[in-house]
């Protein structure tokens, strides 16, 4: 009698279930990478001596934008100067951090920043902070911090 012999040994990877496992992670990738991001992303005035305000990237920071083509954002929410005041005091009502963060693109006018923070501060605002980057010496990365408070 013939012994039964075992199947040969596959020598090949199958690798349907790593494509399935990294289709999976891609398309987690792909739906929270726009929420990580938080409010408009804007080229920031660079500064050699800057503050650190780790405070503005909490989640609950409230963050303004001046774009480089003078629009403004609460957050990710375009906003006309003149609404500011009225949003940034309901969000402050109960808060202990009362810090309002405002990032301006470098290419931004002035003009636009000086509106901005006249409303805010005729709205009852008084603590601002103007966000830049660092600049870094050479071959270093540019992080995010703050020129200082007004």
């Amino acid at each position: 009698m013939r012994k039964p012999t075992a199947p040969s040994v596959m020598a090949e990877i199958n690798v349907t279930p790593m494509v399935d496992v990294m289709l999976v992670l891609l398309i987690i990738f792909i739906v929270i990478t726009p929420m990580l991001s938080k409010g408009v992303s804007v080229d920031m005035a660079k500064a050699r001596n800057p503050s650190p305000m780790d405070a503005a990237d909490k989640e609950d920071a409230i963050l303004i934008a001046v774009t480089r083509d003078g629009k403004t954002y609460l957050g990710s929410d375009p906003m006309p100067p003149d609404q500011l005041p009225g949003r940034v005091k309901d969000l402050l009502t109960n808060r202990l951090d009362r810090m309002v963060y405002i990032k301006s693109d470098a290419r931004a006018r002035y003009e636009r920043v000086v509106e901005v923070v006249d409303n805010l501060r005729a709205g009852g605002v008084d603590q601002l902070g103007l966000l830049t980057e660092e600049i870094k010496p050479e071959g270093a990365a540019a992080g995010q911090a703050s020129a200082g408070g007004l």
